[in-house]
């Protein structure tokens, strides 16, 4: 589903301790008795992070325009939330999702920049809006009081006018999205007695639903529906609900027939992103080839993949640009992530250039204008929550839409964190860790930090707002997040380290970081504090 963006955001990696390379150039990858197989190229490497491994070389930046204890907590929460977005068909505004008004209702803002109109008025939370082709509505979802039973409604970007169109308080409909004609709406449906979710398609013209998926197992769950551009075809994935393993369909409108695309041994997940523009290739991400996630395309007619990453970073693929010429993925290297634009012919990715965070493509079908000229993204970094961005491609240059920094909170009153390695004390793994230092912290050994412990575990400490961290670094606290074993981001191997193990191997990760920040020359080790939540709690 796509939901507001966390201001404190996790994502699934892994660190590795060797080289990593990125194959930009396609290359084949067989489907042989269910069974990847991949040539081997020449590779292309990602461009990698300058980590501290010597505590030594820690310091804290002096600022005399800072004032300790300036932020509070009441300033850090009056930040606001921004997040799914969608282009209106002529390029001109952008409609999102904010709780500016308190509540997580839908804006409206212009594609150039302007002040945003809240569209709609409501004590319920809306999410997932999608602008129709023809401009005249916006659909999105609504749940009541938090439920999560949701509805999928309609809104007049002109008038304000709603309209129910599912209501149905014991199922949960969620993420439509038109077809290309604008006639149709697909979506997610879930009974509240079901752990299983199906596709249905709802005709607005006749008013009428037909199933496009049925009697999914209660151990999966039919998601991501993608209009081929005729509108023939709907491209799903499949996932199993522990996460483990996910498969690719295509199925017919028509005759709401599913065709298998990815047939494979063993847990590997397969996730749709986009049909190309001439319906013969889908983009996808998914572990297979390596045990990282890479970004490939599969010839629909044959079933071949041709693989266009091949790192051991994580890379999550996003859309075709409307001449099919260009993908979007997004690379997340060391807990930052990053739109790289790749050409299909050349095989060549650039990243775009902006600045280092968690970066992602926006839009409920595609980032892209209708023109192919601008980009829509959503920028959270450190010192600024998410906000969304457009991003020019001829002149390469962003401007912003949205502003989430309120309450006088400035973003140079914020730290930017060190990303620092250590080894594990097994020896087995090098830790990634992001250490946040107060301005004018005093190298005296006398100061006080928290180990803050993220969740999951399978999840990830980023280059991202948090609040907490931004209060506890303004109050004199040094604070360092680690990514241990267990943690999603590096790779299927590192995830599952410490699958039977929990609270060893990866507990002696987090206490090799406390011995490492205490060579830092700046802790009374009796002043070392530990908090997180759910599985860091």
């Amino acid at each position: 589903m796509r939901y507001l963006i966390s201001l404190i955001s996790v994502r699934s990696m892994v660190i590795p301790s060797i080289a990593i390379a990125s194959i930009m150039i396609p290359f084949v990858v067989a489907m042989l008795m269910n069974t990847v197989t991949a040539e081997k190229v020449a590779a292309q490497t990602l461009p990698v992070p300058h980590a501290i491994t010597d505590p030594k070389q820690i310091a804290s930046k002096p600022n005399a325009q800072v004032e300790p204890k300036s932020l509070t907590i009441e300033k850090l929460y009056m930040t606001r939330q921004v997040g799914g977005a969608t282009w209106s068909p002529d390029g001109k505004n952008i409609a999102f999702i904010s709780n500016m008004s308190g509540r997580n209702n839908l804006w409206v803002v212009p594609s150039d920049g302007g002040w945003p109109m809240q569209l709609t008025v409501s004590d319920q939370r809306q999410t997932a809006p999608t602008w129709s082709p023809d401009g005249k509505w916006i659909a999105y979802q609504s749940d009541y009081d938090g439920d999560e039973l949701w509805d999928i409604f309609l809104v007049s970007p002109k008038t304000g006018k709603v309209v129910n169109l599912t209501s149905t308080r014991e199922i949960a409909e969620t993420d439509p999205t038109w077809s290309p004609d604008g006639r149709y709406l697909a979506y997610l449906v879930k009974p509240k007695t079901s752990a299983a979710s199906e596709i249905d398609i709802y005709d607005t013209l006749m008013r009428e639903v037909k199933h496009l998926t049925a009697n999914t197992p209660q151990d999966k769950r039919s998601t991501n529906p993608i209009w081929s551009k005729d509108g023939k075809y709907i491209v799903y994935t499949q996932e199993q609900a522990k996460g483990t393993d996910s498969n690719i369909f295509i199925a017919d409108v028509a005759t709401s027939q599913s065709t298998l695309l990815t047939p494979h041994e063993g847990e590997q997940n397969y996730l749709a992103n986009d049909i190309a523009p001439n319906g013969k290739h889908i983009l996808f991400t998914s572990n297979a080839q390596n045990g990282h996630d890479n970004a490939g395309l599969i010839d629909i007619d044959t079933k071949t993949i041709a693989w266009l990453t091949h790192d051991k970073w994580e890379i999550r693929a996003h859309q075709f640009s409307p001449d099919g010429k260009r993908v979007i993925f997004t690379a997340n290297v060391d807990g930052n992530e990053n739109v790289y634009l790749h050409d299909l012919a050349g095989g060549k990715a650039t990243a775009l250039p902006i600045p280092n965070g968690v970066n992602t493509p926006e839009g409920d079908q595609s980032a892209f204008s209708q023109d192919g000229s601008r980009l829509l993204y959503n920028h959270n970094g450190p010192t600024a929550p998410g906000d969304l961005w457009v991003y020019t491609v001829a002149t390469g240059k962003s401007h912003q839409l949205t502003n989430s920094l309120v309450a006088g909170i400035r973003s140079e009153d914020m730290v930017e964190p060190f990303l620092v390695h250590y080894p594990s004390r097994d020896g087995k793994f090098t830790i990634s860790a992001f250490l946040y230092v107060p301005f004018n912290m005093a190298r005296n050994g006398q100061n006080a930090a928290i180990v803050y412990i993220h969740g999951g575990p399978a999840s990830q400490s980023m280059n991202s707002f948090n609040r907490f961290i931004q209060f506890a670094a303004n109050q004199g606290y040094m604070v360092i997040a680690p990514n241990y074993r267990g943690s999603t981001g590096y790779g299927k191997e590192f995830q599952q380290a410490n699958l039977f193990d929990m609270g060893g191997g990866d507990l002696q990760d987090v206490l090799a970081g406390v011995d490492w920040i205490k060579q830092t020359g700046h802790l009374d080790p009796k002043k070392i504090a530990v908090m997180g939540g759910s599985y860091g709690g």
